[in-house]
């Protein structure tokens, strides 16, 4: 009964796909944000510090206006705005037929997502009990935006594969499942995670994964011709690696406390992003025929430093150490693309089209180990008794809490990660594979023609074949007549 009930759920889920999103996508961009304004409406309003009554508060506490919290974060916060917007929605342009819905659905999950995540995170992290309501700032955003960044790595792994709708239900629940395991990891387990290597990119790797698994295509073969790129396709990707690369000291040290452990997280990172260049262009021509480079390597592989380094960004990693992180994830991504993305594909049934698995839950998982081991090596000799009070809050508490049991709780909340990610992706992608959300076709996939209206030129205007071998005699004529005037000329 169980075997007959599955494959019945099957054969409904692989029933003939119908792509038309005419009704279904504005109903859920309407409805959706008609109750975002409502919930905003209820319970969010502006924190001390970006509320009229900051004069008062200021004067209170004896603070200057320059010291009011947007004048540290935002410049940290226009760097990793531009890192979701920009830097994560071209690098998913190397598909030669899917510009239009990397970049354009980047932007309906970020737009979207970022509102679900001030209310999600508000309720856990920024809620006033006295009134209700969730007060926010600069910083909210920052971690919005983090907390969008989970939903877009996942959306990598099914690049190509899905409809609008099905990335706004992935949106909506990878927000949901980002708030609740980032509490239990930061809040309960009490670990340190500033660049997100645990609660952003391993939570967001196997999120996306687990949902593609769930979404396997058997026939995604019929798609071949469209799952590759062109030579213009990889330029624009590669700017969108250049934007992250660039910015991602900024979005491992957005968050950190101010002074020592922002400056140095942005300069572990910084460290860590150069030496992975290095080792993947390295790899990349060694394992290519004639030692040429692989530009899907270039353009993911060299950002794998930048995740690994993300937990431990903070602590005493130093700056050798940063650089034996990025030289580690280099080679590992690398070879991740070469080798453990067919075996994937092959034997465990994921499909993974940008290999977020090489670029963010791999390095996120090494990130976790690293920060679980710089964690429990620190010593009061090398922080100083303050500095490893602030480094990793023991206060509170947590005050007598020590470093080798804050390496084991580093260690717990990268296991968290991992459970919410696998977890929370088979719950949604067993939704998502329902019948009712327009997806392609198999031969369809990786394809911007079923949602996105494209500019022809009108069929009136363009050359006939006849006229084009009409053409051709004369265009062979006029090359061979400009020669023998350029013959002549030099004669």
């Amino acid at each position: 009964l169980t075997c007959c009930s599955a494959q019945s759920f099957r054969e409904l889920c692989d029933r003939t796909k119908n792509t038309n999103v005419r009704l279904s996508l504005p109903a859920v961009c309407i409805v959706w944000q008609t109750a975002m304004i409502i919930l905003f409406g209820v319970f969010i309003r502006y924190n001390e510090e970006s509320d009229t009554h900051w004069v008062e508060y200021r004067k209170e506490n004896n603070l200057s206006d320059i010291q009011n919290d947007f004048y540290f974060r935002y410049p940290s916060f226009q760097d990793v705005h531009v890192m979701i917007f920009v830097g994560f929605g071209f690098l998913m342009t190397f598909l030669q037929r899917y510009s239009f819905g990397a970049v354009g659905f980047n932007f309906l999950i970020a737009a979207f997502g970022l509102q679900w995540a001030l209310l999600m995170q508000g309720w856990f992290h920024s809620l006033d009990y006295t009134d209700g309501k969730i007060k926010i700032g600069v910083e909210n955003l920052i971690n919005a935006d983090f907390c969008v960044a989970g939903c877009l790595i996942a959306y990598g792994a099914v690049l190509g594969k899905v409809s609008p709708v099905q990335l706004l239900v992935l949106t909506l629940f990878g927000i949901t499942l980002f708030a609740v395991e980032e509490y239990i990891i930061l809040d309960l387990i009490h670990a340190k995670d500033a660049g997100g290597s645990m609660v952003i990119h391993t939570f967001g790797g196997y999120y996306g994964l687990s949902i593609s698994w769930m979404l396997y295509r058997p026939n995604l073969d019929q798609s071949n011709r469209l799952q590759s790129s062109v030579y213009h396709s990889d330029v624009f990707a590669m700017i969108g690696t250049l934007f992250l690369w660039m910015f991602w000291p900024s979005f491992n040290s957005a968050i950190t406390d101010h002074g020592d452990g922002q400056h140095r997280a942005a300069i572990n990172t910084y460290l860590a992003l150069a030496s992975t260049v290095l080792t993947t262009v390295a790899v990349s021509s060694l394992f290519q025929k004639h030692g040429k480079l692989d530009m899907v390597h270039i353009q993911n592989s060299t950002l794998a430093g930048g995740v690994a380094v993300g937990t431990a960004a903070e602590f005493m990693l130093m700056p050798y150490g940063s650089l034996i992180v990025g030289f580690c994830c280099g080679i590992i991504s690398t070879l991740g693309y070469i080798f453990l993305t067919p075996f994937m594909e092959k034997y465990l049934k994921i499909q993974d089209t940008c290999g977020i698995h090489n670029l963010h839950a791999m390095p996120g998982v090494i990130g976790g180990i690293v920060g679980a081991i710089t964690a429990a090596a620190a010593t009061e000799s090398v922080y100083g008794a303050e500095g490893l009070r602030n480094t990793f809050d023991f206060e509170g508490e947590f005050a007598d809490r020590s470093t080798s049991k804050q390496g084991g709780h580093q260690a717990a909340g990268l296991c968290v990660a991992i459970c919410f990610g696998v977890g929370g992706g088979i719950l949604v992608g067993f939704i998502l594979r329902l019948p009712i959300w327009g997806d392609p076709a198999d031969d369809n996939c990786f394809n911007d023609e079923p949602y996105w209206e494209h500019q022809r030129i009108p069929e009136n205007v363009k050359p006939t074949t006849e006229e084009c071998q009409n053409q051709q005699p004369s265009l062979s004529l006029h090359g061979q007549t400009t020669k023998m005037i350029a013959l002549s000329q030099s004669m």
